[in-house]
């Protein structure tokens, strides 16, 4: 495999760039903020001093925002296919395709299923869509930081599937978070709850990925913060409003993470939504 690029080097890219690296793949990277590069470099990977200095035939962008990625196409120079990997609105991310194309670079919209910490361990799953060509150029980087990947067709369908499978993350979080406070209220151990109930009908990946969280009360070291989940939901909501798709478990599990905030969890994991849960409750471990 030739040498991959990595766009943006926080929880998500950095995971992605240090799985290429175990790989064998050759890594060059950029990220705006100098130590992130320094932590590339002590890694094995080569960081560039600019988006202009990285070169490589496919790039991976894992971005924070609309602006920041508007930023790197403006930058980008050289003939690639890049991996758009980010959560963002589909018009933002054709406008970036649209100011690469003129550049010769070919953007696929490629969200990924999973958070920070699951990218550590490979367990992501690529949302890929764009022009095919392109998709079987870039396809052999997948496996070697992701489990799976699907290609979904016309550009936009990755985000469009990102969206229905954030939506998804949402409600389990929620309603995982919920069923905790339930069985703990009526005096069963937390501890014991997420054992039984993951080897049953009523589990949830949501279930298993946040649930120790959730037993241990603890909310630190986030693999998504809720902060950052905001942005995601915000994009899905005025998605949906678009469509005029009804979205009622959506917008009742929204208001859990709006107390998330205001409760100063905005750092911490969404499981923390957890405890927004056990003080309406009243609940005292």
């Amino acid at each position: 495999m030739t040498a991959v690029g990595v766009i943006g080097l926080g929880a998500m890219g950095s995971a992605m760039a240090a799985n290429l690296l175990k790989a064998g793949v050759e890594v060059r990277g950029y990220d705006v903020v100098a130590g992130k590069r320094a932590a590339l470099k002590r890694a094995g990977g080569k960081p560039a001093a600019s988006l202009g200095k990285l070169k490589a035939s496919v790039i991976i962008t894992s971005l924070p925002s609309a602006a920041a990625l508007h930023a790197v196409a403006e930058e980008l120079n050289g003939k690639s296919v890049v991996i758009e990997t980010s959560t963002l609105p589909i018009e933002d991310k054709e406008k970036a395709r649209d100011t690469l194309k003129r550049a010769g670079i070919t953007l696929l919209d490629c969200p990924l299923s999973g958070t920070g910490a699951q990218a550590k361990t490979k367990d992501l799953v690529v949302f890929a869509s764009g022009e095919r060509k392109a998709f079987d150029l870039a396809k052999s980087v997948f496996p070697a930081f992701s489990r799976s990947h699907y290609y979904l067709g016309a550009f936009g369908n990755g985000s469009r599937m990102k969206f229905v499978a954030n939506l998804l993350v949402a409600i389990h979080n929620v309603s995982a978070a919920e069923a905790f406070v339930l069985g703990m209220k009526s005096g069963l151990p937390a501890k014991t709850i997420f054992e039984v109930i993951e080897n049953s009908a009523g589990t949830s990946r949501m279930f298993q990925v946040r649930g120790p969280q959730m037993v241990r009360g603890r909310y630190d070291g986030a693999g998504i913060a809720v902060e950052l989940f905001q942005k995601d939901m915000k994009i899905i909501g005025e998605f949906a409003a678009r469509l005029g798709a009804p979205t009622a478990l959506f917008n009742a599990s929204a208001a859990i993470y709006n107390a998330a905030m205001a409760q100063g969890h905005a750092n911490d994991d969404t499981a923390a939504v957890c405890a927004v849960l056990e003080s309406m409750a009243r609940l005292r471990r």
